[in-house]
Protein backbone atom coordinates (compact mmCIF):
# COMPACT_ATOMS: atom_id res chain seq x y z
CA UNK A 1 0.00 0.00 0.00
CA UNK A 2 3.06 1.86 0.92
CA UNK A 3 4.24 1.99 -2.67
CA UNK A 4 0.59 2.60 -4.14
CA UNK A 5 0.37 6.02 -2.34
CA UNK A 6 3.97 7.03 -3.04
CA UNK A 7 3.44 6.21 -6.96
CA UNK A 8 -0.18 8.05 -6.52
CA UNK A 9 1.88 10.64 -5.23
CA UNK A 10 4.39 10.65 -8.44
CA UNK A 11 1.52 10.93 -10.61
CA UNK A 12 -0.04 13.78 -9.10
CA UNK A 13 3.22 15.76 -8.82
CA UNK A 14 3.69 15.20 -12.22
CA UNK A 15 0.48 16.14 -13.28
CA UNK A 16 0.62 19.59 -11.61
CA UNK A 17 4.54 19.97 -12.68
CA UNK A 18 2.96 19.32 -16.57
CA UNK A 19 -0.43 22.13 -15.84
CA UNK A 20 2.17 24.74 -14.41
CA UNK A 21 4.81 24.16 -17.43
CA UNK A 22 2.11 24.21 -19.83
CA UNK A 23 0.47 27.51 -18.17
CA UNK A 24 3.48 29.71 -17.96
CA UNK A 25 5.02 28.95 -21.35
CA UNK A 26 4.64 32.27 -23.73
CA UNK A 27 4.17 29.86 -26.79
CA UNK A 28 3.27 26.44 -27.30
CA UNK A 29 5.27 23.35 -26.10
CA UNK A 30 6.24 19.70 -27.32
CA UNK A 31 6.31 16.47 -25.50
CA UNK A 32 9.54 16.28 -25.83
CA UNK A 33 10.54 19.66 -24.07
CA UNK A 34 7.83 19.01 -21.02
CA UNK A 35 9.67 15.38 -20.88
CA UNK A 36 13.21 17.00 -20.93
CA UNK A 37 11.94 19.98 -18.44
CA UNK A 38 10.46 18.13 -15.80
CA UNK A 39 12.26 14.91 -15.99
CA UNK A 40 9.77 12.66 -16.41
CA UNK A 41 10.24 10.02 -19.11
CA UNK A 42 8.20 10.41 -22.81
CA UNK A 43 5.72 7.34 -22.44
CA UNK A 44 4.63 8.69 -19.00
CA UNK A 45 4.31 12.34 -20.53
CA UNK A 46 2.10 11.03 -23.34
CA UNK A 47 -0.43 9.19 -21.26
CA UNK A 48 -0.48 12.61 -18.97
CA UNK A 49 -0.94 14.66 -21.73
CA UNK A 50 -4.04 12.34 -23.31
CA UNK A 51 -5.24 12.31 -19.85
CA UNK A 52 -5.09 16.27 -19.60
CA UNK A 53 -6.74 16.48 -23.08
CA UNK A 54 -9.48 14.33 -22.50
CA UNK A 55 -10.71 16.52 -18.76
CA UNK A 56 -9.80 19.77 -21.11
CA UNK A 57 -7.70 20.74 -19.03
CA UNK A 58 -4.36 20.85 -22.10
CA UNK A 59 -5.14 21.06 -25.95
CA UNK A 60 -2.69 20.18 -28.65
CA UNK A 61 -2.62 22.43 -31.49
CA UNK A 62 -2.48 21.60 -35.16
CA UNK A 63 1.24 21.63 -34.97
CA UNK A 64 1.12 18.54 -32.16
CA UNK A 65 2.16 20.68 -29.32
CA UNK A 66 -0.04 21.55 -26.33
CA UNK A 67 -1.88 24.90 -24.86
CA UNK A 68 -3.90 25.26 -21.98
CA UNK A 69 -7.56 24.36 -22.19
CA UNK A 70 -10.80 25.72 -21.92
CA UNK A 71 -11.23 24.19 -17.95
CA UNK A 72 -7.73 25.22 -17.41
CA UNK A 73 -8.74 28.95 -18.58
CA UNK A 74 -11.82 28.46 -16.72
CA UNK A 75 -10.04 28.16 -13.06
CA UNK A 76 -7.37 30.74 -13.79
CA UNK A 77 -10.22 32.83 -14.18
CA UNK A 78 -12.31 31.60 -11.22
CA UNK A 79 -9.02 32.46 -9.04
CA UNK A 80 -8.47 35.97 -10.74
CA UNK A 81 -12.30 36.24 -9.61
CA UNK A 82 -12.36 35.34 -6.52
CA UNK A 83 -12.70 38.06 -3.33
CA UNK A 84 -10.52 37.88 -2.05
CA UNK A 85 -8.04 39.38 -4.89
CA UNK A 86 -11.71 41.40 -6.07
CA UNK A 87 -11.34 43.64 -3.16
CA UNK A 88 -7.74 44.26 -3.86
CA UNK A 89 -8.26 45.07 -7.32
CA UNK A 90 -11.34 47.32 -6.76
CA UNK A 91 -9.70 49.11 -4.57
CA UNK A 92 -6.59 49.98 -7.17
CA UNK A 93 -9.09 50.68 -9.71
CA UNK A 94 -11.20 52.94 -7.92
CA UNK A 95 -8.32 55.35 -6.66
CA UNK A 96 -7.24 55.33 -10.39
CA UNK A 97 -10.80 56.19 -11.54
CA UNK A 98 -10.44 58.98 -9.08
CA UNK A 99 -6.78 60.51 -9.47
CA UNK A 100 -7.55 59.88 -13.57
CA UNK A 101 -11.75 60.94 -13.43
CA UNK A 102 -12.07 58.33 -16.23
CA UNK A 103 -13.38 54.79 -16.26
CA UNK A 104 -10.71 51.93 -15.58
CA UNK A 105 -11.00 48.72 -16.72
CA UNK A 106 -8.86 45.43 -16.15
CA UNK A 107 -9.20 43.02 -19.42
CA UNK A 108 -7.69 39.06 -19.36
CA UNK A 109 -7.17 37.46 -22.75
CA UNK A 110 -9.85 34.68 -23.38
CA UNK A 111 -8.92 32.95 -27.04
CA UNK A 112 -9.48 35.61 -29.54
CA UNK A 113 -11.31 38.35 -27.43
CA UNK A 114 -10.53 40.59 -24.37
CA UNK A 115 -12.83 40.25 -21.35
CA UNK A 116 -13.48 42.74 -18.90
CA UNK A 117 -13.01 41.14 -15.47
CA UNK A 118 -13.09 44.72 -12.99
CA UNK A 119 -14.30 47.69 -13.79
CA UNK A 120 -14.34 51.07 -12.02
CA UNK A 121 -16.96 53.62 -13.18
CA UNK A 122 -15.89 57.71 -13.23
CA UNK A 123 -18.72 59.68 -12.26
CA UNK A 124 -19.34 61.60 -15.42
CA UNK A 125 -23.13 61.83 -16.82
CA UNK A 126 -21.87 60.64 -20.30
CA UNK A 127 -19.83 57.59 -20.41
CA UNK A 128 -19.06 54.73 -22.87
CA UNK A 129 -21.02 51.49 -21.15
CA UNK A 130 -18.71 47.99 -21.17
CA UNK A 131 -19.57 46.44 -18.68
CA UNK A 132 -17.73 43.12 -16.08
CA UNK A 133 -17.75 40.29 -18.47
CA UNK A 134 -17.82 42.42 -21.82
CA UNK A 135 -15.79 40.94 -24.70
CA UNK A 136 -14.15 42.89 -27.34
CA UNK A 137 -12.42 41.92 -30.26
CA UNK A 138 -7.76 41.42 -29.86
CA UNK A 139 -7.48 43.15 -32.58
CA UNK A 140 -8.63 46.85 -32.32
CA UNK A 141 -9.14 47.47 -28.54
CA UNK A 142 -6.25 48.76 -26.89
CA UNK A 143 -5.71 45.81 -24.27
CA UNK A 144 -6.27 43.40 -27.47
CA UNK A 145 -3.55 44.89 -29.32
CA UNK A 146 -1.44 45.16 -26.27
CA UNK A 147 -1.77 41.16 -25.68
CA UNK A 148 -1.14 40.26 -29.40
CA UNK A 149 1.94 43.03 -29.70
CA UNK A 150 3.83 41.18 -26.33
CA UNK A 151 3.59 37.72 -27.65
CA UNK A 152 6.42 36.00 -29.37
CA UNK A 153 7.04 37.68 -32.78
CA UNK A 154 6.76 34.06 -34.35
CA UNK A 155 2.97 33.47 -32.60
CA UNK A 156 2.17 37.11 -33.20
CA UNK A 157 2.25 36.62 -36.82
CA UNK A 158 0.49 33.37 -36.33
CA UNK A 159 -2.50 35.05 -34.60
CA UNK A 160 -2.52 37.78 -36.93
CA UNK A 161 -2.50 35.62 -39.93
CA UNK A 162 -5.76 34.55 -38.50
CA UNK A 163 -7.47 37.22 -37.57
CA UNK A 164 -10.76 38.71 -39.81
CA UNK A 165 -9.10 42.40 -38.60
CA UNK A 166 -13.29 42.74 -39.68
CA UNK A 167 -13.52 47.09 -40.07
CA UNK A 168 -15.45 48.02 -36.50
CA UNK A 169 -15.24 51.96 -36.11
CA UNK A 170 -13.61 54.11 -38.89
CA UNK A 171 -9.90 53.44 -37.86
CA UNK A 172 -9.92 49.85 -37.48
CA UNK A 173 -6.78 48.11 -38.68
CA UNK A 174 -7.95 45.74 -41.78
CA UNK A 175 -4.29 44.95 -43.58
CA UNK A 176 -2.19 42.48 -41.88
CA UNK A 177 0.95 44.35 -43.00
CA UNK A 178 -0.09 47.79 -41.73
CA UNK A 179 -0.84 45.57 -38.41
CA UNK A 180 1.32 44.42 -37.45
CA UNK A 181 3.96 47.56 -38.13
CA UNK A 182 1.38 48.82 -35.63
CA UNK A 183 1.90 45.68 -33.59
CA UNK A 184 5.59 45.99 -33.39
CA UNK A 185 5.72 49.58 -32.47
CA UNK A 186 2.97 48.72 -29.42
CA UNK A 187 5.53 45.84 -28.36
CA UNK A 188 8.86 48.68 -28.31
CA UNK A 189 6.61 51.18 -26.32
CA UNK A 190 4.85 48.41 -24.62
CA UNK A 191 1.53 50.24 -24.10
CA UNK A 192 -1.22 50.56 -26.38
CA UNK A 193 -4.08 52.80 -27.57
CA UNK A 194 -7.37 52.72 -29.16
CA UNK A 195 -8.03 55.79 -31.65
CA UNK A 196 -11.70 55.12 -32.30
CA UNK A 197 -10.53 51.53 -34.08
CA UNK A 198 -13.74 49.67 -31.76
CA UNK A 199 -15.62 52.44 -31.65
CA UNK A 200 -16.43 55.59 -33.32
CA UNK A 201 -16.11 58.23 -30.75
CA UNK A 202 -14.13 56.37 -28.23
CA UNK A 203 -10.11 56.63 -27.47
CA UNK A 204 -8.48 54.14 -24.66
CA UNK A 205 -5.00 53.54 -23.65
CA UNK A 206 -3.82 50.35 -21.80
CA UNK A 207 -0.67 48.79 -20.43
CA UNK A 208 0.47 45.71 -18.82
CA UNK A 209 -0.41 43.96 -15.98
CA UNK A 210 2.66 41.49 -15.37
CA UNK A 211 3.20 38.73 -12.33
CA UNK A 212 6.08 38.35 -10.34
CA UNK A 213 8.19 36.53 -12.90
CA UNK A 214 7.35 39.33 -15.46
CA UNK A 215 4.89 38.01 -17.76
CA UNK A 216 1.89 40.04 -18.67
CA UNK A 217 -1.56 38.42 -17.46
CA UNK A 218 -4.13 41.07 -17.75
CA UNK A 219 -4.05 44.56 -19.46
CA UNK A 220 -5.57 47.49 -17.37
CA UNK A 221 -6.98 50.11 -20.11
CA UNK A 222 -8.80 53.75 -19.32
CA UNK A 223 -11.06 54.91 -22.12
CA UNK A 224 -13.10 57.77 -22.26
CA UNK A 225 -15.47 59.70 -25.19
CA UNK A 226 -13.67 61.82 -27.65
CA UNK A 227 -16.09 64.31 -26.78
CA UNK A 228 -14.83 64.68 -23.46
CA UNK A 229 -10.82 64.01 -24.03
CA UNK A 230 -8.51 62.71 -26.58
CA UNK A 231 -5.82 60.34 -27.01
CA UNK A 232 -3.23 63.26 -25.92
CA UNK A 233 -4.68 63.65 -22.93
CA UNK A 234 -5.05 59.84 -21.68
CA UNK A 235 -1.38 59.49 -23.22
CA UNK A 236 -0.52 62.22 -19.76
CA UNK A 237 -1.99 59.36 -17.18
CA UNK A 238 0.19 56.21 -18.48
CA UNK A 239 2.80 56.78 -15.07
CA UNK A 240 -0.37 57.08 -13.12
CA UNK A 241 -1.60 53.55 -14.85
CA UNK A 242 1.63 51.75 -15.16
CA UNK A 243 2.03 52.53 -10.94
CA UNK A 244 -1.55 50.93 -10.71
CA UNK A 245 -0.67 48.20 -13.04
CA UNK A 246 2.82 47.36 -11.10
CA UNK A 247 0.17 47.58 -7.37
CA UNK A 248 -2.24 44.89 -9.13
CA UNK A 249 0.48 42.67 -10.41
CA UNK A 250 1.99 42.30 -6.64
CA UNK A 251 -1.71 40.89 -5.62
CA UNK A 252 -1.16 37.86 -4.15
Amino acid sequence: MAVNRREKGSSITRVLGIIERVSREQRPISPADLSHLLDIPKPSVHRLLQQLEKEDFLRMDSRGLWIPGPRLYRIALDVFQSDGYRLEREAILNKLAARIGETCSIAIPMNLEMMYSDRAQANWPLHIHLPVGTRTPVWCTASGKLYLALLPEERRRSVVASLPLTRMARNTFTEQAGFLDELAAIAEREESEDNEEFIDGMVAVAVPIRDPDGQPFAFLNVHAPVIRTDLAALRGFLPLMREAAAALGAIQ
